[in-house]
């Protein structure tokens, strides 16, 4: 009991601190197993949990498997389906091949083991993956990759070094066998999945569950169904049912459940105490001598597998994606292994020590200590480096867009999106007309179904980072609704309302939203055709061949530089235009000297405005 309480103690506390310094809490949790194991305190040793650890990881596994693939909606891989069908595809090929080449020459290990590490480490997984993605507010289509890649590859992984594992022991390793048996377990679990899922669907939706404790119900069914699902996928075939949690998730996830919400926040509760009770465990059992015998092959393992072959697959993989190059180099920076490569290397080495012992095999206890070491040391480093560091990789590489929610996809909303996305901005519309919401995906657009004047919908979509909050629609009332949410409730930097009677732009700017007039905006749009047609035009590109931006002057480095020292720091192509101090906008000359909270306006080619925005205001 003491061991429990300790260890739920240390994953609350790792969450809080995760969430305090925005890093993912796996990296706490990892150096938390280290202070309470052997090594340290030696509170958990590997008798603590005796025969039952393999039960508590594999129930673990499931309850983790099944929340983040709940998580998967199908609106998320349409953001980048090429992409995140080649990372599982292409990608888990080259990394597991790679990395067995890797382990088989550097380590100088068997190629049963090799191939075993090989497919352990084709995993993400989103128990480290979801986390990152909760501190690093990348675009959509980038997050809806990774968060694919981890959930299918944790399955395609676990599966695969079952496979090689099985073949390893019984010493026959055949190309065909390993292809029938792969697909054996990957139907069963599909078998299974579908048939939980179907069975848990009717059971939510269909049949009373009291209406009363209905939602509490819905929760606790959910995850008897995960449990359920996976116990029975795995005693038909090992690891099989890890696909049949991960199919269940996904089908139900998708299923528009009633009480959906309910069910996430308990499955996310659940998830988090098993989490925590996981990666504590198996860090506490790590070998820091079997680490450090690996020596420098070792750390040439982790420099291969993080230096090359991560970019490699993912180059690969993202061609001819809207992912632009920072952000190709931010997925193949941020790919830290997680729970199933810890939990199955540390169950395979367990059994490879007990069949080394019993055939009197010392070569055999070599390779498991091989098997176990490198396994853990690829967790511990690229949690702790990629994992830790994941915010200030994402910083660092400027792919930190800014969040904007556009309520009202009509051809308004669109054309706003549209320009915006062009820019790099991280665009979300939200539309409550199904028709239009179909046109709008089917150009491209990343569009959430509902009504943008619910709060809770605001919420579901990101209004809680958003940066800017644009109210389209052709109804001045329901604009007016959503800029009052935007403000009071999410307190949202900058909201921007679309008023379709010139009348009403007073009572939103007495709210202190910023209100344009479609009348006066599109009189002005034609007047500046007439008496600057050059400039109109130029404007029309703006995003494309150039651009204009404006930064606040917050760095104590650019307070008190005048605007000639300030020119010879930018790159060409781009001039200050404007600055405006208290209320007034001057057109500088060189002697003008920037104070703090000066707003500077950039203007010139796209490429050198997003150069000289990022040297003046990196983190903007």
């Amino acid at each position: 009991m003491l061991i429990v309480a300790v260890i739920i103690v240390l994953g609350v506390a790792s969450q809080v601190l995760a969430d305090r310094y925005r890093v993912p809490s796996v990296l706490f949790l990892i150096v938390a197993g280290i202070a309470v194991g052997p090594k340290g305190l030696g509170i958990v040793t590997s008798e603590s949990f005796g025969s039952a650890l393999s039960t508590i990881v594999g129930l673990s596994v499931a309850i983790i498997v099944f929340e983040g693939a709940f998580h998967l909606h199908v609106d998320k891989l349409r953001e980048a389906p090429s992409a995140a069908f080649r990372l599982v595809t292409i990608g888990a090929l080259i990394s597991f091949l790679g990395t067995a080449l890797a382990v088989r020459f550097l380590l100088d290990a068997d190629w049963g083991i090799a191939l075993v590490v090989g497919a352990l480490l084709v995993a993400t997984g989103p128990t480290v993956i979801t986390p990152i993605l909760s501190v690093v507010p990348v675009r959509r289509p980038v997050a809806a990759a990774l968060e694919t890649e981890g959930i299918v590859n944790d399955v395609t992984a676990a599966i695969l070094a079952v496979v090689v594992f099985k073949a390893l022991t019984a010493q026959q390793i055949v190309a065909g066998s390993f292809v029938s048996a792969f697909a054996e377990r990957v139907g069963i679990g599909l078998g299974v999945g579908i048939l939980v899922a179907a069975v848990l669907w009717y059971l939510i939706t269909y049949v009373d569950l009291s209406a009363k404790n209905a939602p509490q119900n819905a929760r606790l069914i959910a995850l008897a169904g995960a449990i359920v699902a996976f116990s029975v996928a795995d005693t038909i075939a090992t690891e099989a049912g890890v696909a049949a949690v991960a199919t269940a998730g996904i089908i139900l996830g998708n299923a528009d459940l009633p009480y959906e919400e309910a069910i996430e926040e308990f499955k996310g509760d659940i998830t988090l105490l098993v989490l925590s009770f996981i990666f504590i465990a198996l860090a506490a059992l790590i070998e820091i001598e079997t680490l450090l015998e690996l020596g420098l092959g070792g750390v040439a393992l982790v420099l291969v597998l993080t230096l090359v072959l991560r970019p490699l697959l993912v180059f690969v993989s993202t061609t001819g994606t809207v992912f632009t190059t920072r952000e190709k180099l931010f997925v193949s920076l941020v790919a830290p292994r997680g729970i199933i490569p810890a939990s199955v290397a540390t169950l395979f080495a367990i059994e490879l020590t007990t069949i080394a012992e019993e055939q009197g095999n010392p070569a055999l206890a070599a390779q498991a200590d091989i098997l176990a070491g490198t396994v853990f040391l690829v967790i511990l480093a690229t949690v702790v480096f990629q994992g830790g560091l994941a915010r200030k990789i994402a910083e660092y590489l400027d792919v930190l867009p800014m969040r904007v929610l556009v309520v009202g996809g009509g051809k308004v909303g669109r054309s706003l999106a549209e320009r915006l996305g062009d820019r790099g901005e991280d665009v979300v519309i939200i539309e409550k007309n199904e028709d239009i919401v179909e046109q709008a995906r089917a150009a491209g657009f990343t569009v959430e179904w509902g009504d943008g004047t619910d709060s809770e919908m605001l919420r579901k979509v990101g209004a809680d980072d958003a940066k800017t909050v644009i109210a389209a629609t052709g109804n001045d009332d329901a604009n007016l609704l959503v800029c009052q949410l935007a403000k009071s409730q999410f307190d949202v930097e900058r909201v921007i309302a679309r008023t379709n009677n010139p009348n009403n732009v007073e009572p939103f700017e007495e709210l202190g939203v910023r209100a344009i007039s479609a009348s006066d905006a599109t009189a002005w749009a034609i007047n500046n055709v007439i008496e600057r047609p050059e400039l109109s035009n130029w404007m029309t590109e703006l995003g494309r061949s150039g651009d204009v931006q404006e930064i606040e002057i917050t760095a104590e480095d650019l307070t008190g530089k005048s605007i000639a020292e300030l020119d010879g720091e930018l790159p060409n192509g781009v001039l200050v235009a404007l600055v405006g101090r208290d209320g007034d906008t001057h057109v500088p000359d060189g002697s003008f000297t920037l104070e703090y909270g000066d707003h500077v306006t950039f203007l010139g080619r796209t490429e050198a405005v997003r150069e000289a925005v990022q040297r003046t205001h990196p983190h903007d």
